[in-house]
């Protein structure tokens, strides 16, 4: 996005190398215990504006579990140096958030004449490496932004495996996030076709493919058939860049949060803020005040199947996948260690000497699902036939994500 400018391989989706960080196991993106990630987050612009690094302590307050860094790789924008790249790992640790780090040079490459070659990203990788070993757990390396424009993106498909291959041989064996071609909405279908190919050729097996959904993802089939191809394929796929309208055309970004929730998969919305003047539509925050929130921004944090109410912090941070940071909507905190901390099955729990709320529960906000019957306070533990309903106090509740939600 220049925004601001402007069936199995054995089986599909399992990490060979890489299991001791986020990794990919069966076409999920998972910690290194196992336990599922599912990627909720925004795109902070670093690269042009680096006097913003409170934005990340934001993002984190709004409800996030990820944020997607723009950095710049020397060849088109300023170098993001290694000691820069420890400062803000740093920072994601302090917040307890999934650092997704891009080098945005490549965006356009093929039809942009200033864009950056995959193999040219791979050399700024490699000149950072000691500021990304040993944080496997923590960082995604989103090898290149729109790394293709429109003008033959068959080439994708090549270039791909080859800055794969070089991450490798060079000894990164963090996860691996690529974008799509055709400025990363591969309308072209490229990556969608042979996403297999490109994730066989990982010796590790651990790449996450990256959609960006704009203005060719205008209506619920054009959504529900993209992302469906991806989990049908057993593939992993999080829709790394979105709005909720942009130069192509308007976006339908309830489909695509409500599916992305529905089918367990990670979306990071474009972004916090200091969007150029022709998309400034797309800022969450004006002027990087948290406190002044969009149209935009309320939409991805607070909406339906928004940010604050389905993130759930990393494993790693302690969150075991059923916690999270936040404000539920009557304004108590989320319990970070979620269902853990309510004993009695209320809702309330009690964390730090402060009464906090468990996401889905009946003190949560978002706690009834579209058909109107409540959320299962205990999840698929209350669900023994796997329908997606479950009994509870004596009343039937849905589980979320199941069948029945």
């Amino acid at each position: 996005m220049l925004a601001l400018l402007g069936q199995f391989f054995g089986a599909p989706g399992t990490a060979q190398a890489a299991t001791t960080g986020i990794h990919v196991s069966n076409g999920r993106v998972v910690e290194g215990n196992g336990s599922d990630f599912v990627m909720r987050g925004v795109s902070h612009a670093y690269v042009w504006y680096p006097g913003q690094t409170g934005a990340i302590g934001d993002i984190a307050a709004k409800g996030a579990n990820t944020v997607r860094v723009v950095l710049g790789g020397g060849n088109r924008w300023t170098k993001t140096s290694a000691s820069e790249i420890s400062a803000l790992v740093g920072q994601c640790k302090q917040h307890r958030l999934i650092c997704v780090l891009e080098d945005h040079d490549t965006t356009g490459y093929g039809e942009d004449g200033a864009a950056a070659s995959l193999d040219q990203a791979v050399a700024y990788w490699k000149s950072v490496k000691s500021a990304l070993d040993g944080q496997e757990s923590y960082v995604v390396i989103n090898i290149g932004n729109e790394p293709w424009g429109n003008n033959n993106a068959g080439q994708w498909t090549s270039a791909t495996k080859s800055a794969i291959g070089q991450m490798r041989a060079a000894g990164f064996h963090h996860a691996l996030m690529v974008d799509a071609p055709n400025w990363g909405q591969d309308w072209s279908g490229t990556m969608r076709d042979n996403a297999s190919s490109v994730f066989a050729s990982d010796p590790d097996r651990n790449t996450i493919f990256s959609v960006h959904m704009y203005g060719v993802y205008s209506s619920a089939d054009k959504v529900n058939g993209y992302l469906n191809s991806f989990v049908n394929a057993h593939l992993p796929l999080v829709v790394g860049e979105f709005g909720f309208k942009h130069s192509d055309g308007d976006v339908d970004e309830d489909t695509i949060m409500a599916t992305a929730q529905s089918r367990g998969l990670g979306y990071l919305g474009w972004s916090w803020s200091g969007n150029g003047g022709d998309v400034s539509y797309l800022d969450m925050v004006n002027g990087f005040d948290p406190h002044s929130m969009t149209g935009w921004g309320s939409r991805i944090f607070n909406g339906a199947n928004g940010i604050a109410s389905t993130a759930r912090i990393a494993a790693v941070y302690g969150g075991g996948g059923t916690g999270g940071s936040g404000t539920a909507p009557n304004g108590y905190p989320y319990c970070v260690n979620g269902s853990a901390s309510d004993p009695d099955g209320d809702g309330w729990g009690w964390e730090n000497n402060a009464s906090c709320v468990v996401r889905g529960s009946r003190a949560d906000g978002a706690a009834t699902a579209p058909n109107g019957y409540p959320y299962c306070v205990n999840g698929s533990a209350s669900d023994p036939d796997g329908d997606g309903w479950g009994w509870e106090n004596n009343a039937s509740c849905v589980v979320r994500g199941g069948p029945a939600d």
